[in-house]
């Protein structure tokens, strides 16, 4: 009878992981999966993005802020590109999502493939590139080693899965071959399918959970023309035609907890349509 009452326990826990901070309007945890340089419609032509457009809410009119990468990431999650230009490694003492979200005690962690750890501030390692870490060049996480530790390996979200630690807001990196960056889309979609399928499926791991698919820029155009999707339990299925930005996903997550915004471009962004349940 202990050890039934002890796994009914344990069940309850995972189940409940968010119970004492159920503060979001619409999830509890977002995911952030980032790709590289491709247009939308290459993109949509891709099985797995195509079919995860399908399974979720699609943004049809959605782009990106500038060009080289780095610029893009650094806009979704500061709220401007603050002067970047480049893709050089770059040192930024700006406010940023990490302060809204320990604002309100939101958990965090970046997950990026091949990352070396302890706060690594080399441009490159293996298929990692600090280019697309924007958490390691804002120097209120960079100089501060509790906010740095929370950029890990991407070896551990499957360990952080398995064990029902998954922070609240989720930041994965993808490295250069994954990403698209080296390789394409179609190369992109069939890794992102092998690696996360298992995840989309799985109802209990998608409880109050979203998973934002998008890419930091476009094949070069002025347009900028990017593929972003949201899937999760709480997105009703359709494609959306609004004028959107990155910055409109940005301001999605201060909406979703209360966070209140960084005073940039996300607290005049469009938002994100009416896609909830």
């Amino acid at each position: 009878m202990f050890v039934n009452l002890f796994f009914s326990f344990a069940i309850l826990f995972t189940t409940n992981v968010y119970a004492d901070v159920r503060t979001g309007k619409n999830f509890e945890r977002v995911i952030f999966v980032i790709f590289e340089n491709t247009d939308y419609t290459k993109t949509i032509k891709q099985p797995y993005f195509k079919y995860l457009a399908e399974s979720g809410a699609t943004f049809t009119n959605l782009s990106a802020v500038s060009h080289p990468s780095q610029p893009n990431y650094v806009a979704l999650t500061s709220g401007a590109i603050h002067g970047v230009k480049n893709d050089g490694p770059i040192n930024l003492d700006v406010r940023n999502i990490v302060d809204l979200l320990e604002g309100k005690n939101i958990s965090w962690k970046v997950y990026a493939e091949d990352y070396p750890s302890n706060c690594f501030l080399g441009s490159t390692a293996k298929g990692y590139a600090r280019k697309h870490n924007p958490f390691i060049s804002f120097l209120n996480v960079q100089k501060n080693p509790q906010r740095c530790s929370r950029i890990v390996s991407a070896e551990l979200f499957a360990q952080d899965a398995l064990n029902a630690t998954l922070p609240q807001y989720i930041f994965y990196i993808p490295n250069n071959k994954n990403n698209g960056h080296d390789t394409g889309a179609a190369y992109a979609s069939n890794w992102y399918e092998k690696t996360f399928s298992k995840y989309f499926s799985d109802s209990q791991f998608m409880k109050d959970t979203i998973i934002v698919s998008t890419f930091d820029e476009d094949g070069g155009s002025v347009k900028n023309h990017i593929y972003t999707s949201i899937v999760g339990p709480a997105v009703e299925p359709n494609s959306y035609n609004e004028s959107l930005t990155l910055y409109s996903l940005l301001k999605m997550v201060e909406d979703n907890w209360n966070l209140g915004d960084l005073g940039e471009q996300d607290s005049t962004a469009p938002p994100i349509p009416e896609i909830w349940r």
